[in-house]
């Protein structure tokens, strides 16, 4: 167990070690030298000191995602090698003989665990964007924030782990496609419900203040033969000072959303090409389309998780201190193996959605037939979130799910030659 702890802290180690200087001396996020001077040229839409605030913000953010994305896989290694895991199942065994009840005290000890020492990391990037002025949100009003997501994760954590154990104990070699047909609906319903249910408990949604502009919105919407009836209005400015706006929730539940910030620093014309992008996804049925890429996905990854579970514990079961993948103790094995997997995945499934957001930019550009507003647009969202123009190619596969600024200003400059 020491030797396995020992070669998990050298390995992680040598990654982070890697990525620093990967990020802050491999690489270099200015744009080539024959676009210097063009407006996807950061030098010409940011003055100097916001040139090195974005790039050292940038930097420092791009380190801890790849840094902190396998410290959980850590943390559940630890919980496992030291028995943790096999004592919190003893701890739930020993208030109730009910399955229910005791993955819900399980998964309470789990997670407050995990909650607790990924603290010091969340906070930390909480302190950081507040630092560079992106997070505008007082402390108290974040802590409520990180207590809303443990409680609505745990809640949701009971519903999914116990159908999930369920069907492990009930089949152990069907168990992942009987979980996964049933997450089908239950997604839908999640996006269903997520708009009316679980995003008024971080914000409050209205209806879009400015009537001109929604009017302006819903013609917009009208033209490409959307049934909108509301442009709906979040109070972001109290917690940051990026741009954002999106489509959420599916049937008669979805929504635009546009944050507050965006409405203060963006004129109309621009506010238009965002909202022409956004339908731009729902008239190419995205949202669809990257539910059934989800479902695909996760199909897979439980298929191979069964079979990966399956080695491991017949092969190292003893040191990680689970007799079988029908134990709840087995739980952090699940959510390390889950975790690599979607991580793995990350540069495939952003490509698809960096593809679906260039499409969604052409039909805006279709719509509006003005990329001059798309490139203001770009520009200050670059500015108000301090993002690099032209990220590192590795930041750009494993993190971006859009094209970067310089591509998306590229493709809307050739668009008017």
């Amino acid at each position: 167990m020491r030797k396995l702890l020992t070669m998990s802290v050298l390995v992680y180690f040598l990654y982070g070690l890697f990525v620093y200087l990967y990020l802050f001396h491999f690489t270099s996020s200015g744009v080539p030298p024959q676009y210097a001077g063009s407006l996807a040229d950061p030098e010409t839409f940011m003055d100097g000191r916001e040139l090195l605030l974005s790039e050292e913000y940038s930097k420092i953010k791009n380190f801890l995602f790849f840094v902190t994305t396998p410290f959980e896989w850590f943390l559940f290694l630890i919980i496992l090698v030291t028995g943790l895991s096999r004592k919190m199942s003893g701890w739930a065994k020993g208030i109730s003989k009910f399955s229910i009840v005791q993955t819900a005290v399980y998964l309470f000890w789990l997670t407050l665990f995990v909650t607790i020492l990924s603290f010091p990391i969340e906070w930390g990037g909480y302190k950081i964007s507040t630092a560079y002025q992106i997070t505008t949100q007082v402390f108290s009003s974040w802590m409520k924030d990180q207590l809303i997501d443990f409680w609505v994760n745990y809640l949701l954590m009971i519903i999914i782990v116990t159908v999930l154990y369920f069907f492990i104990r009930k089949s152990a070699k069907r168990w992942w496609l009987y979980t996964w047909l049933l997450s089908i609906p239950f997604s839908f319903f999640l996006m269903f419900v997520q708009p009316v249910l679980i995003d008024p408990l971080y914000n409050d949604f209205y209806p879009l203040k400015d009537k001109e502009l929604e009017a302006k919105i819903l013609a917009l919407a009208d033209k490409a033969d959307i049934p909108a009836e509301h442009v709906y209005e979040v109070n972001m400015s109290e917690k940051t000072n990026a741009l954002n706006a999106y489509v959420t929730g599916v049937g008669s539940n979805s929504r635009i959303v546009l944050w507050d910030t965006t409405l203060e620093r963006l004129n109309d014309d621009e506010i238009l090409f965002i909202m022409a992008h956004e339908m731009g996804h729902y008239v190419m049925k995205h949202i669809y389309v990257g539910i059934a890429g989800y479902l695909v996905l996760s199909l897979g990854a439980l298929f191979f998780i069964d079979k990966l579970m399956t080695v491991i514990i017949k092969k190292w079961g003893t040191r990680l201190n689970i007799k079988g993948k029908q134990e709840i103790s087995s739980l952090p094995l699940f959510l390390m193996l889950l975790g690599i997997l979607v991580f793995a995945a990350s540069p495939f499934s952003n490509a698809v959605s960096r593809y679906q957001e260039k499409s969604a930019d052409m039909y805006a550009l279709e719509m509006t037939k003005d990329n001059e507003a798309g490139i203001y647009t770009f520009q200050k969202l670059s500015k108000a979130s301090l993002s690099q123009v032209n990220p590192p190619q590795l930041v750009k596969i494993f993190r971006y799910g859009h094209p970067t600024i310089f591509e998306r200003i590229q493709y809307l400059e050739k668009y008017e030659e």
